[in-house]
């Protein structure tokens, strides 16, 4: 075996990685470890959710630091120093700098897969350009006034409702991030009448887009854009062009089926004059990228999400980045003069409560004037477990977080120490109550409802505590109480949980479904919820790739809320068990959640946040 053989065994890298790390090395014809061990660490750290391999943050370490999941434990490799690495890449004909055409690129010391960093460089142009860019001519006047009207001032409390409004009111770009209860949808339908009432004083229309990555979030968009703007005070023909109908991304761009292309891009742009996109942190950089590319320069672009959620599925953390999580950020001197003449009274709005940005009229100032951070939970008080600790896990305090779970003062959240052995007889009572209601409902629609009460959460899919064992526990359960007959494929009850869109179907990654009697013809089918609140049918032989969706994984979860939340954790320390899984796990209930696992791992979790590698944040926020 020759050195260049040896950097291709072990376990730490999938055929996939190999085969790419090969492909570089006939096409460079260097054998040269530096370019072999970079191909193989991009390949593999994108499959993980990475944008690119830092290699100031890798070089000289051991390579099981690097894979911490999924690696070979006992790959004692070291990586190349700093120096080194650098060198060699730079020499190499396959590694191109920006602006050129190369299979790899190496940017301010990270090398990315060419199609990536064009990803993260297109997005990163977009959205700076967009922060440049000010507004059409305001009529003062009458924002002033419906911001009066929809944000009405109550006492010296900031109303971060209302910044938030003048944001985006005055930006091109703009982010409006918080926690579950935080008013982000409410805000935005008040946003979209000012910028309708806007349009109309300057005898314009606008064309709104209302999208989310999933179709299980558009459609929840879909219900609360239809409720909230029946209510919304302002006239008649402001409420009828807020639009009533909300798109998954992919839709919105004109998937075509079979390609990662879309009818909508760079050259061929949507004909809309707002975008807003709810759920935006389950979206990814490709997914960000083609989004931004295809909505027109003189458009308005509104975020929506939480940014201390999960991170998309694919590659990049991108609402994160876009927001610098992490770091607190105040408004320009600008920004708060604007913010200080049309907010509140100002002589009750001060420096002191708004705090400025140090660096005044720099990329980062420019950016910090983008993103408000809405701090008020409408949902939970300030006696609520839920609140106070996904407050606590939010900050990274695994101290606190255990203090206040293990102290037992709470109704709404407990944590519950189990055995795995044990599992199969603890969830008896659980699922018999959280699923009979829907399992005995009188009507489909009762049923669809009844199910979304209760959820079970896993953090991984596989084990005692997987989502695959507790479906099948489930059953079990389920079954003996003559609740459900699994032998039958798609047997009455059985919850459909999509795992791959279907256009065709307007079936998408994330909807559940349930299989239901259909008394119009005596079959059994799958019906779905859609907007509106009729349900659609679809026989099950036509329904895309399905599993059973009695337990969800955390990810899964996402756009979704419920009255109820079991979370089982497993009772290792996965890597999977992050800071951000707990926090949306525990943020998926309205009402009441309990966990089961150790107070270990709930340390562990907590102390264990999402890293994921980019540039993104550094071109945003970097002076």
């Amino acid at each position: 075996m020759n050195s260049s053989d040896a950097l291709f065994a072990g376990d730490s890298f999938t055929e996939l990685d190999r085969s790419f790390a090969r492909f570089i090395a006939e096409l460079s014809g260097s054998d040269d470890p530096e370019l072999i061990l970079g191909a193989l660490l991009v390949s593999a750290l994108t499959r993980r959710g990475d944008i690119c391999v830092d290699i100031a943050a890798v070089a000289g370490a051991h390579l099981t630091e690097v894979l911490p999941e999924g690696g070979d434990a006992q790959d004692e490799r070291i990586l190349p120093g700093k120096g080194e690495w650098l060198s060699a890449l730079q020499k190499s004909d396959v590694v191109g700098m920006p602006g050129e055409y190369k299979p790899l690129i190496l940017d301010a010391g990270r090398l990315y897969l060419f199609r990536y960093w064009e990803y993260e460089r297109n997005l990163a142009e977009n959205i700076l350009m967009r922060v440049r860019t000010g507004p059409e001519k305001l009529d003062a006047v009458l924002l002033r006034e419906g911001l009066d009207r929809l944000f009405p001032v109550a006492g010296n409390d900031i109303d971060w409702q209302r910044v938030a409004a003048i944001v985006a009111i005055l930006r091109r770009f703009s982010v409006i991030s918080g926690g579950p209860g935080t008013g982000k949808t409410t805000t935005v339908i008040k946003i979209l009448a000012l910028l309708l009432e806007q349009a109309r004083a300057r005898g314009h229309q606008l064309a709104i887009a209302l999208a989310a990555p999933t179709g299980k979030a558009a459609a929840r968009l879909t219900n609360v854009i239809r409720e909230a703007r029946e209510v919304l005070d302002t006239d008649e023909d402001i409420r009828e062009s807020i639009p009533s109908e909300s798109f998954t991304i992919h839709r919105l761009l004109g998937s075509v089926p079979g390609l990662s292309t879309f009818r909508y891009n760079a050259e061929h742009q949507l004909p809309y004059d707002v975008v807003v996109v709810d759920e935006s942190s389950m979206a990814d950089l490709a997914l960000m990228s083609k989004l931004f590319q295809a909505i027109p320069r003189r458009a308005t672009v509104i975020l929506l999400g939480d940014k201390d959620q999960l991170a998309s599925v694919e590659a990049g953390a991108v609402l994160g980045d876009i927001c610098d999580t992490g770091v607190e950020h105040g408004f320009s001197k600008e920004m708060q003069s604007a913010i200080g003449t049309s907010a509140v009274n100002c002589d009750e709005f001060t420096a002191a409560e708004i705090e400025e940005t140090a660096d005044g009229t720099t990329e980062r100032a420019l950016m910090a004037d983008s993103v408000v951070i809405l701090r008020t939970s409408y949902r939970f008080g300030s006696e609520s477990g839920i609140g106070q600790v996904s407050s606590v896990i939010r900050s990274g305090d695994a101290g606190g977080t255990v203090g206040l779970l293990s102290g037992g003062g709470f109704d709404d959240i407990t944590l519950i120490p189990y055995e795995p052995e044990a599992l199969p007889e603890r969830l008896m009572q659980s699922v018999v109550q959280g699923f009979t209601p829907y399992l005995t409902a009188e009507s489909r629609e009762e049923a669809l409802s009844s199910f979304s009460r209760f959820a079970i959460l896993c953090a991984i899919r596989r084990g005692p505590a997987g989502v695959e064992k507790l479906n099948y526990l489930v059953e079990r359960i389920l079954l003996r109480q003559g609740l459900v007959t699994p032998e039958r494929r798609w047997y009455r009850g059985r919850p459909i949980l999509v795992v791959r869109n279907c256009y065709q179907l307007r079936l998408f990654n994330g909807d559940i479904g349930l299989i239901l009697h259909d008394e119009y013809d005596g079959a059994d089918a799958a019906f779905f919820p859609s907007t509106g609140g009729a349900l659609r049918r679809i026989h099950p032989l036509k329904l895309p790739e399905h599993e059973t969706a009695f337990a969800l994984t955390v990810h899964k979860s996402q756009g979704a809320e419920f009255d109820r939340v079991l979370l089982v954790l497993p009772d290792w320390p996965a890597p999977v068990l992050t800071r951000e899984l707990l926090y949306t796990a525990i943020t998926r209930a309205r009402k009441s959640v309990e966990i089961w696992g150790s107070e270990e791992i709930v340390r562990f979790a907590v102390s264990n946040p999402t890293v994921r590698r980019s540039g993104l944040r550094d071109i945003l926020w970097t002076p």
